[in-house]
């Protein structure tokens, strides 16, 4: 089951209730450590990467990007 999948499950909503689809239209992903390193590693390193998986900084800057997306989610600015 996806992260977003496991949300609306216990959200007890359904993958096209309004509040999904609210989401769906504004681009709002859900992340983790895992999810965001994967992310990062795909966007910067790419197809020409030297390695096939998230290394070490794509973990370390995963959780600095989840921490900032935390503090303007409950409305306060990152520094």
């Amino acid at each position: 089951m996806s992260d977003r999948e496991s949300l609306l499950e216990s959200m007890h909503l359904t993958a096209d209730s309004e509040t999904a689809r609210w989401m769906e239209q504004r681009g709002i992903a859900i992340a983790d450590e895992e999810t965001m390193s994967q992310a990062i590693h795909d966007v910067y390193c790419g197809a020409t990467a030297d390695h096939e998986h998230p290394n070490e900084k794509d973990h370390q800057q995963a959780l600095v990007i989840i921490a900032a997306l935390q503090k303007y989610a409950a409305g306060t600015r990152a520094s």
